[in-house]
């Protein structure tokens, strides 16, 4: 029984020695020892050098103790923070792909509310001139007349209301292009998304849009996130899909206020 356990408390000081990383014992002339522990016995030091693979001692009087924990230490504060870091990373890599996996794979906009997906509904729009506030179309192109137009969309609140001062949403894609986040102008019973210059001479439509500085990511599949850079100031908002040079456009518009209230 006795050689059982001499054998099982080798084999375990074996796997404990292989599993601490290596350290310099230091000096006080200025040289070092790697090992991979130390004891303290009296006037002696007694360590494992991993250099020849046995266990040596040493006179304190030649060993720089107070170099030697504090060197120490400091890796190991380093080597715990980069392990958390990792630790992190890996998490949020996993959130995000849970993320990931609960977007629907139809084109459109999403926002994730405590772990639950939320479909944006794509809004109507009008684009009317400045003359008579005529309509001209609810879609584009936009009848090549010289002057002002405006698209917008209907009511002076969006019904989808988050309380995020930085909301994630998610564009899944139908083709490239290009997508981003704009701030409405409330004007009467409508919102301003964009007012068009219209130059008929060189057949162009000049576009102006309150676009807020936005972080956008690639996730795959035709799929991007997009968040602000900043927090938003309470209003109405739109998440906007679209062709550069084109008054052609799909729109999702929202409301930030930070009043839970607002909430549906």
């Amino acid at each position: 029984m006795w050689l059982v356990r001499t054998i099982l408390l080798l084999f375990l000081t074996a796997v404990t020695l292989l599993g601490q990383a290596a350290f310099k014992l230091y000096l006080k002339d200025g040289g070092y020892q790697l090992v991979r522990e130390y004891h303290v016995l009296d006037d002696r030091i007694r360590y494992y050098s991993t250099e020849r693979s046995a266990w040596e001692e040493i006179p304190v009087s030649l060993v720089d103790l107070n170099k030697t924990e504090a060197v120490r230490k400091q890796a190991l504060t380093e080597v715990k923070t980069e392990q958390k870091l990792e630790d992190d990373e890996e998490k949020l890599a996993r959130a995000q792909a849970r993320q990931i996996a609960a977007i629907p794979q139809d084109a459109g906009a999403y926002y994730i509310d405590n772990s639950q997906t939320k479909t944006l509904t794509q809004a109507d729009y009008k684009v009317i001139t400045d003359k008579k506030r005529q309509v001209l179309k609810y879609l584009s192109p936009v009848p090549l007349i010289p002057g002002r137009a405006s698209v917008v969309v209907k009511g002076t609140r969006s019904k989808f209301v988050v309380t995020e001062d930085r909301p994630q949403f998610f564009f899944r894609l139908a083709k490239a292009e290009s997508f981003g986040i704009v701030k409405l102008t409330p004007k009467k019973d409508v919102r301003i998304v964009e007012n068009i210059s219209i130059i008929p001479a060189v057949r162009q439509n000049v576009e102006q849009q309150d676009e807020i500085p936005t972080f956008q990511q690639d996730v795959g599949e035709q799929l991007y996130k997009v968040w602000p850079e900043k927090a938003l100031e309470p209003g109405e908002y739109a998440l906007i899909e679209y062709t550069q040079g084109e008054v052609e456009l799909m729109v999702w518009d929202f409301s930030y206020y930070p009043d839970s209230s607002w909430k549906n």
